[in-house]
């Protein structure tokens, strides 16, 4: 059995991450809200919220932990042709709102999404507060591509991704690690692991090392690095 949150409980009630099941890994608690107060408090912790419709709120802290250091960022010799001769142009929080749904889109994702509606107003409410972030791609004025998250400390924590176009979500990844590394961000979050994501760099550090290093990057809730650009 995994502890219960009632949605009235402090926002942060959640249990020691060390008590996250092996089995679903990294599985912590259910129940509880999507309120932007224990959604920082769950990012801040090393807890995201991940759960398919018809479920409980289920919140999670996998060990070991998949990240990318933007210095470790890896652009291929194809990622680099692209990213000098596609005609790729890219913003950031642009299409927040576009972002998102696209990253849910049934046509995109037909085994399912966990970006549900309520899930989508969570991070909107996010994004108007100066927390969460997308960057988008775009090629001949169409969005396609770009992915969106959390930023906060020195910490970005990636949540999810989507690509119309080839190699259009890479083309996001690059922009979001060019603006960590122009801002002093010392990790972006990918949660789990992937070869996708291996092949551009991430790898994966133990589930303490992570939460000690949230702990020296977040010393608190204020904002973090100014990601907003025209």
């Amino acid at each position: 059995m995994i502890p219960w949150l009632a949605p009235d409980d402090p926002p942060d009630s959640f249990p020691p991450v060390s008590a996250a099941l092996r089995e679903p890994d990294g599985l912590l608690c259910a129940g509880g809200d999507l309120s932007t107060a224990r959604l920082l408090e769950a990012y801040r912790r090393g807890i995201f919220p991940w759960f398919s419709a018809g479920q409980p709120i289920l919140w999670w802290s996998p060990d070991p932990r998949a990240v990318l250091f933007p210095a470790e960022f890896k652009v291929s010799r194809s990622l680099a042709k692209t990213l000098r001769n596609r005609g790729f142009g890219t913003t950031v929080d642009r299409a927040f709102g576009e972002v998102v749904q696209m990253c849910g889109a049934h046509e995109l994702r037909p085994e399912g999404t966990w970006i549900s509606p309520d899930m989508a107003a969570a991070y909107r409410r996010l994004h108007d507060l100066g927390f969460a972030h997308s960057v988008e791609t775009w090629l001949d004025g169409e969005l396609v591509g770009g992915l969106y998250g959390v930023a906060l400390g020195a910490v970005f924590f990636g949540e999810s991704m989507f690509s119309v176009a080839r190699d259009a979500s890479k083309v996001a990844l690059a922009r979001l690690v060019e603006g960590a590394l122009a801002r002093g961000v010392d990790m972006i979050d990918c949660q789990v692991a992937s070869e996708h994501l291996q092949s551009l760099g991430a790898r994966e550090i133990p589930r303490r090392e992570f939460v000690a290093r949230l702990e020296a990057a977040i010393p608190d809730l204020a904002t973090g690095p100014a990601w907003r650009e025209t």
